[in-house]
């Protein structure tokens, strides 16, 4: 028995989901890939300086900054299929198998 969740395909293959657990918003563009393949409401699209404003690294963080970042919105709501980590040209998401 496994100590991790284990999904099943349709055809009865087993596999481990990964689910999201974090985004790194200093690298992320805020292209929306994640957020158009991800089959759940999991990413918001937001200001960047809402994500960042409590950094304390000055020459990141720029009060005129007006670019948009994903944000995890529901974590809770990810499935594991880790289609976000394929199509994020950045590799911003932190994903791992849970304990089941």
């Amino acid at each position: 028995m496994s100590d991790t969740i284990i999904g099943r395909t349709r055809g009865g293959a087993t596999w481990t989901p990964e689910f999201v657990t974090a985004l790194d918003a200093k690298k992320c563009i805020g292209c929306g890939r994640c957020y158009k393949v991800c089959p759940r409401d999991v990413f918001e699209l937001v200001d960047r300086g809402e994500v960042l404003a409590a950094d304390d690294d000055d020459d990141f963080y720029d009060d005129d900054d007006e670019m948009k970042v994903m944000t995890l919105k529901d974590a809770m709501d990810c499935i594991g299929c880790m289609s976000c980590s394929r199509v994020c040209p950045k590799q911003c998401h932190t994903h791992e198998a849970l304990p089941g």
